[in-house]
């Protein structure tokens, strides 16, 4: 009997990941479920990470076990690995075998001494500017199988669609967080310039002046000095 076809295997995996929700899923979550499905499909009971690289800092942002987490690591803090490399270049890379590489020897050994076999790093296809890499991380020698190799590619690029989406996601969460927060420190310090304007019948650059002078002196938030003196009433020196 033929082994079923590593498509048709993994294919509820990838309908999953085409269903991840934002209202059900957090960003952690997502990348956690991410990595969680891909050791589900995967042969030889690999543990997988994700690499992502931001200000040019690669950071795991998912792992399915401390193994792919202390190697990831091993490959930062060495400054060379196959994650760093596929993450960079966009180009798979791989160990075939931990104990005979071709490249990166010193991580090689160290992932061998760890009980890993072969590694293998997928990039994520770029998108809208998240880069990163898949890390298939085997005790056994898998990598070099043509069909894991293929279905490691397959499962990257469904994995990138909901990755980068839930990315672009929270950055628009914080950017509005962000922009609310300003929204309403300047609402309330408007407010203060317009007390101190109307009360000490000052310039609107003077009645600022009042308030960045206090929080200069308090070494506190002009924001946080107008929401006093809307509240109080008073404010140190005048």
């Amino acid at each position: 009997m033929n082994p079923p076809d590593g498509d048709a295997v993994a294919q509820p995996a990838f309908d999953e990941l085409g269903l991840l929700s934002f209202a059900e899923h957090s960003l952690e979550s997502v990348l956690q479920r991410v990595t969680a499905l891909a050791a589900g499909v995967l042969p030889g009971e690999p543990v997988i990470s994700l690499t992502i690289v931001g200000d040019n800092r690669p950071t795991t942002v998912a792992a399915t076990g401390d193994l792919a987490l202390s190697l990831d690591e091993t490959q930062y803090r060495q400054g060379a690995g196959p994650c760093l490399s596929a993450a960079s270049t966009g180009r798979t890379a791989e160990i075939v075998d931990t104990r005979s590489p071709e490249l990166w020897p010193e991580f090689a050994r160290e992932a061998a001494a760890a009980g890993c076999g072969s590694v293998l790093s997928f990039p994520l296809p770029t998108r809208e500017k998240v880069a990163g890499a898949m890390n298939v991380y085997a005790r056994q020698f898998t990598v070099s199988d043509r069909r894991t190799r293929d279905l490691v590619s397959r499962f990257a690029d469904y994995a990138v669609v909901p990755v980068s989406n839930m990315y672009l996601y929270a950055s628009a969460v914080q950017r509005a967080e962000h922009l609310a927060a300003a929204l309403d420190s300047r609402a309330v310090i408007d407010q203060a310039k317009g007390i101190l304007m109307e009360r000490y019948r000052l310039t609107p650059d003077q009645a600022f002046q009042a308030l960045t002078r206090v929080s200069m002196e308090t070494n506190t938030k002009v924001r946080d000095i107008a929401d006093q003196f809307v509240r109080t009433g008073t404010l140190g020196g005048l």
